[in-house]
């Protein structure tokens, strides 16, 4: 099968975490031929209108070596958006303020989408979710990030509320407007098959987050691992899926930009495979 379709193999801010601040990655990630990112902002100091302003001054340096674009934002989880779903006024209101601020980032620096982990889970902890008072947070959510033009979208994470199929499938027909991100690492951490949350997040699949992995579960950088690159971007573009898929990964799993290089070029490779 051939297939007309404009998803794009982008990279994460996220990738150098710990080893570039967020600005200084955007340079790396166009000389990699990227032309589209996605930003993770690091700490509250980046949730704000100056920070953006930097953002944007980087992104014209980037754009010497690739048109590089900004997909979408994504922040520290702990830092505020667990609270967003609390029932103590005081720390829901300054939860939203928070949010608001890095959806207004979000729209100075041109981002379309924001990628959102929501409220963590402890182990042990048996959790029956309140869908009424989860959806009716989320709807707000999704309004709130519509003003500033921006989707808001929840990504599967094995270790938050979003950690089965299940859940986004009760949510997304009470949350018109939820969009979705699917990681096949956090799938495979949670011991579910990334083909299940496929399934219930097709129409609302909004990026991929992309990070290889051996039949041990370590994780590794696309190329050494074991993952199926070529089948995931068949079943995407059969799904009809046609934003970036991220490579996200972490610093502790590459060594040098020739390893980065490297990644990039094989998931390329592998997207070419799966259109012909």
């Amino acid at each position: 099968m051939m297939y007309n379709t404009i998803m794009q193999i982008g990279v994460s801010t996220a990738t150098y975490f710990t080893r570039k601040y967020t600005e200084e990655a955007l340079v790396p990630i166009a000389k990699l031929g990227a032309k589209v990112c996605e930003i993770f902002f690091a700490t509250h100091s980046e949730y704000t209108e100056e920070f953006a302003n930097i953002v944007n001054k980087e992104l014209i340096k980037a754009q010497e070596f690739s048109p590089l674009k900004v997909h979408s934002v994504h922040a520290l989880t702990n830092q505020f958006e667990p609270e967003l779903f609390s029932l103590n006024d005081r720390s829901y209101n300054d939860a939203m303020n928070t949010f608001k601020k890095v959806c207004r980032v979000a729209e100075i620096v041109g981002a379309k989408n924001y990628t959102f982990h929501g409220a963590t889970m402890l182990k042990k902890t048996t959790y029956n979710f309140n869908y009424p008072h989860i959806s009716e947070r989320v709807n707000i959510l999704c309004e709130t990030a519509r003003q500033y033009g921006v989707q808001f979208c929840y990504e599967n994470v094995h270790w938050a509320y979003f950690c089965t199929p299940e859940y986004f499938d009760k949510l997304k027909d009470i949350c018109p407007d939820l969009g979705c991100v699917l990681d096949i690492k956090q799938a495979m951490q949670s011991g579910i098959p990334y083909e299940e949350y496929l399934k219930v997040m097709k129409g609302r699949l909004k990026t991929v987050h992309l990070c290889d992995f051996n039949e041990d579960r370590k994780l590794a950088i696309p190329g050494r691992g074991t993952f199926d690159f070529i089948t995931l971007f068949k079943r995407l573009l059969d799904s009809g899926f046609d934003g970036p898929c991220m490579m996200e990964l972490y610093a502790k799993d590459y060594k040098d930009d020739k390893d980065l290089q490297e990644s990039y070029d094989y998931l390329l490779d592998c997207f070419d495979r799966a259109l012909n």
